[in-house]
């Protein structure tokens, strides 16, 4: 058995969606559980209903009929009669939209974001598991709230892996006994009492890996626009060139520091039961991609550059200027993990603490509010940080070249410099 995962560039429109059924139908001898993200720039555009609504804009109802014009031009592109089913499952989805934003908001942000949001990947899921079955494709489609269950940290849901497990192995190998494909959505998840939960942004390759850890999957295939894992982004480097294989240990430092090919979650589950990961186009799915497995080293070993923008560097003190010590970094740590913001550098002086992390709007005014309190902080905004794993000496010159250099680390096989650029 493997698992699929077809993100939102894969079935951005009808013309990916055939070519999704296209590359299914070569394995429809096989069991295949399919994860599909939401259609193309659904997730943003539902990010925007969000914001729209939780500022009680006048254009949430204009941003929503947009996402549900798209979704009916591809229902109406791929032949849908004006009968099928699918319409009536698809509109269901906007109407759980309606009754959520028809009151003023009386919860957190990331509650509201995750009811709304993830209707991108049921919606997505209808429409691809529909389109399959019109195509001979037999398939079960399946809503992975049924068995995937996190706590209720809303946008980064915590994996329950026991309960988790338990329903997968129960409840889709069944599904499988019925017809070889099983399509269910990424990203989302449910709580205990049955609210929707999200798994972080990009997060359907992790729910892939989950399922693939708890069915014990032959293997997991992710289908990108791009020809593999490549040792940069081709929008920011001529020189990016294509990895053949990836050990785990690099998969998992070079997602953690923030390459976007794969989510950050993805690694671990399938490197603790040797299951391999395949990085492949969708554009040629004869092609080989890149392999990740249990190999000693990545091949070819190049430099890998992974870009992070719109970046703020805190520097953080104690009022009376005594040393940062065990209690000030105990506090330090204790309000970054109360307001859930992952650090993507951090150096500490003897009297200071340097911390570089996303500029998320949501999250660090009431950080930095909460830094205040106790601390004396400066910070720099509109940042970028770049890390480069397999570094030369020389290929770090040449990026800091021209540029101001706010902070700059390195250990054995990784640096990392934070540029203000000119």
């Amino acid at each position: 058995m493997k698992v699929f995962k077809f993100g939102g560039a894969s079935v951005k429109d009808a013309t990916a969606v055939k070519n999704a059924g296209q590359i299914l139908s070569l394995f429809k001898k096989q069991k295949i559980v399919v994860v599909v993200s939401a259609m193309g720039k659904t997730t943003n555009a539902l990010e925007k209903v969000v914001k729209a609504y939780m500022s009680q804009s006048d254009d949430i109802k204009s941003l929503l009929e947009e996402v549900k014009t798209f979704h009916f031009d591809i229902i109406d592109e791929l032949g849908f009669a004006e009968n099928h089913p699918l319409r009536g499952d698809v509109e269901n989805s906007f109407v759980e939209i309606d009754w959520v934003i028809e009151d003023e908001p009386a919860k957190n942000y990331g509650f509201y974001y995750d009811q709304i949001v993830s209707q991108g990947e049921l919606i997505s899921t209808k429409i691809v598991s529909a389109y399959l079955n019109e195509q001979k494709i037999a398939n079960s489609w399946l809503d992975i709230r049924d068995v995937l269950v996190t706590d209720n940290t809303y946008r980064e849901g915590k994996v329950d892996w026991d309960l988790t497990t338990r329903l997968t192995k129960t409840k889709i190998p069944a599904l499988l006994e019925k017809n070889n494909i099983v399509v269910t959505k990424g990203f989302i998840a449910s709580t205990s009492e049955n609210f929707t939960t999200t798994l972080g942004r990009e997060g359907s390759d992790y729910t892939a890996a989950i399922l693939s850890f708890c069915l014990d999957a032959e293997e997991m295939i992710v289908w990108k626009d791009v020809s593999g894992v490549m040792s940069a982004d081709p929008k920011q480097s001529d020189d990016a060139m294509k990895l053949d294989q990836i050990s785990y240990h690099d998969a998992i430092e070079l997602t953690y520091y923030g390459a976007t090919v794969i989510h950050p979650k993805t690694i671990k589950p399938l490197e603790n039961k040797n299951i391999p990961l395949r990085v492949c186009s969708f554009k040629a799915p004869s092609e080989k991609g890149t392999s990740i497995g249990n190999y000693k080293a990545t091949k070819p070993l190049v430099p890998c550059f992974i870009y992070k923008f719109d970046q703020i560097l805190f520097s953080i003190s104690s009022k009376d200027f005594s040393f940062i010590a065990e209690d000030n970094m105990s506090m330090i740590f204790g309000i970054f993990a109360t307001h859930k913001i992952k650090i993507n550098l951090m150096q500490n002086s003897a009297v200071s603490f340097s911390v570089c992390v996303d500029n998320d709007p949501y999250k660090i005014p009431a950080l930095l509010e909460a830094l205040k309190k106790e601390f004396r902080v400066l910070y720099n905004e509109n940042l970028k940080l770049i890390t480069i794993r397999h570094y030369y000496p020389s290929t770090i010159d040449q990026l800091t070249k021209g540029k101001k250099v706010l902070l700059e680390q390195r250990s054995r096989q990784t640096a990392q410099v934070v540029l203000q650029e000119n």
